[in-house]
C-alpha cells in the first residue's frame, strides 16, 4: 500500500459533474490499494467572484479580511468532494488548512508554510479514511486564517506530501502534462515525458503555468516525486524528478515566455558603493519585482543601468526613482513597454555554450531585436518586442528540434 497526495485545481472541480469525476479519480487510487490525500482549490472561477464581490464593497479590503472571504471557497470545494465520496460508499474526511495543521507565517496574501502537523491527517488514514484538504490556506501563529498566494493549492499538495512522506504526489490540471512550450501558442508543442526539477523550476519562474515555482522548490528540497496529469483524459503525465533516466543528451527541453515586461534604464547615477542597493531596496519596498539588470560604467566614471520589470509595475517605479534622483543623481530616467521575455532552458547548456550563440543567430536570422540577456547554467532568457514573442518561440521551437522529439544533442 502507498501513500498518494492528489491535487486538483479550479478547472478540474468547476462544477458538481467534474467534482464526481473528481471523486471517481481518487476512488481509482484506492482501489490499487493506495491511501489517498486529496487536496482541492476553490470551483472554477469561485475566487474571482469573491474578489468581485469585496470590490462592492470596499476599493482597499484588509488583507486580514480578504484571506477570511478566500478561503471560503475552497472550503465549498472539500464539502462537496467528501460528499461525493461519501455517497460512493468511502469513507472520507474533510480538513481545511488549518484543521489539516498547516502552519504558516504572519502574511496575509501570498503567506509561506512554516510547519506542518500532520497527526490529524495521519490519524484518518490509520482509520482508512480518504483525506479532503483545503489548499491555499494556513493558519498563523496568532490563529489567524492566512492565504498562500497565487499557486497555493500547488504547494500545499506538496508540502503535505513531504510532511507525510507519500510516496508520490499527482497534479492534476486541464493538460495533460509539461509540454516544450505551450501548445496554446505553439502547434508543435509536445510533452515531455520526464523533466528534472531544476528545468522545471526555472520554467515556472520563467512564465510557464503548469506548476508554481514554490511548489517545485519544496518537491526539490523534499525529493518528492512529481507528476502532472490530466484531470481528464486518463494518461500519464510528466514525471518530475531529481534525474531525468530518459534522453540524457538532451540540451535544449523546453521554452518559456512571458508578455507584459517593460525596460527602465536609468543614466548618470552617481558611481558609489551604495548606489544600486539605494534603488533595489526602494523598489523592493514597493513591491517592485526587477528581473533582468544590466549595469555598465561611462566614460564620465557615472553609472548606466537598465532593468526589466512587470508592465504593471512601471508607473510605481518611476515615481520611486523620481522620489530617490536627489540621492543617487540620475540625469535621465527612460522606459519601454511592449515588450516580452523568450527563455530556453535544458540542464544540458552546463556543458555546451554554443546553444545561446545558435539563440542569438535563429533571433538574428528572423530579425527579432534582442534587447536584454540574462544567462544561468541551464537557461538563456532575451527581452524582445512583443509583436515578435510568438514567432521567437516558434522559431526557435523548430530551431532546437523540440516539435520532433527530445533531441537537441551535443553532436547536432
Amino acid at each position: 500500500m502507498g501513500l498518494i497526495v492528489q491535487k486538483f485545481g479550479g478547472t478540474s472541480v468547476g462544477s458538481t459533474e467534474r467534482i464526481q469525476h473528481v471523486a471517481n479519480r481518487v476512488i481509482q487510487e484506492v482501489e490499487q490499494g493506495n491511501q489517498v490525500v486529496v487536496v482541492v482549490s476553490a470551483m472554477g472561477k469561485t475566487t474571482d467572484e469573491l474578489v468581485r464581490l469585496a470590490g462592492e464593497i470596499t476599493s482597499k479590503p484588509s488583507k486580514r479580511e480578504m484571506d477570511m472571504l478566500l478561503t471560503t471557497g475552497e472550503q465549498v470545494t472539500i464539502s462537496l468532494l467528501t460528499m461525493a465520496l461519501q455517497e460512493k460508499g468511502y469513507d472520507a474526511t474533510s480538513y481545511t488548512g488549518w484543521q489539516a495543521g498547516i502552519c504558516t507565517e504572519a502574511q496575509h496574501g501570498n503567506a509561506r508554510i512554516t510547519k506542518i502537523n500532520e497527526q490529524a491527517i495521519a490519524g484518518r488514514l490509520k482509520e482508512n479514511h480518504i483525506v479532503v484538504v483545503a489548499g491555499f490556506q494556513g493558519m498563523s501563529e496568532d490563529n489567524s486564517i492566512t492565504t498562500l498566494g497565487r499557486g497555493g493549492s500547488d504547494t500545499t499538495a506538496v508540502a503535505l506530501a513531504a510532511a507525510l512522506k507519500a510516496d508520490k504526489c499527482d497534479i492534476y490540471t486541464d493538460v495533460t502534462g509539461v509540454f516544450t512550450t505551450d501548445p496554446r501558442y505553439v502547434q508543435g508543442a509536445r510533452k515531455l515525458q520526464s523533466i528534472s526539477y531544476d528545468e522545471m523550476l526555472e520554467l515556472a519562474n520563467l512564465g510557464a503555468g503548469v506548476l508554481h515555482p514554490r511548489a517545485v522548490e519544496f518537491a526539490k528540497n523534499y525529493q518528492v516525486p512529481l507528476e502532472v496529469r490530466s484531470s481528464l483524459v486518463l494518461e500519464r503525465g510528466t514525471i518530475v524528478e531529481e534525474e531525468v533516466s530518459m534522453e540524457q543528451n538532451l540540451v535544449v527541453r523546453g521554452i518559456a515566455f512571458e508578455d507584459n515586461i517593460s525596460r527602465v534604464t536609468i543614466e548618470g547615477l552617481n558611481n558609489e558603493l551604495q548606489t544600486l542597493s539605494t534603488i533595489f531596496t526602494a523598489l523592493a519596498k514597493e513591491h517592485v519585482n526587477v528581473d533582468i539588470i544590466i549595469q555598465n560604467v561611462t566614460s564620465d566614471n557615472r553609472l548606466s543601468i537598465s532593468f526589466s520589470i512587470k508592465t504593471e509595475d512601471t508607473d510605481t517605479t518611476l515615481s520611486v526613482l523620481a522620489q530617490l534622483k536627489e540621492v543617487v543623481g540620475h540625469k535621465k530616467v527612460e522606459h519601454e513597454r511592449g515588450l516580452a521575455k523568450v527563455s530556453i532552458v535544458g540542464s544540458g547548456m552546463i556543458s555546451n555554450p554554443g546553444v545561446a550563440a545558435d539563440m542569438f543567430e535563429v533571433l538574428a536570422v528572423e530579425e527579432i531585436e534582442v534587447k536584454m540577456v540574462s544567462t544561468s547554467e541551464i537557461k538563456v532568457s532575451t527581452v524582445v518586442p512583443h509583436k515578435d514573442m510568438v514567432k521567437a518561440v516558434e522559431t526557435l521551437h523548430t530551431a532546437f528540434e523540440l516539435e520532433e522529439q527530445d533531441i537537441y544533442q551535443v553532436q547536432k
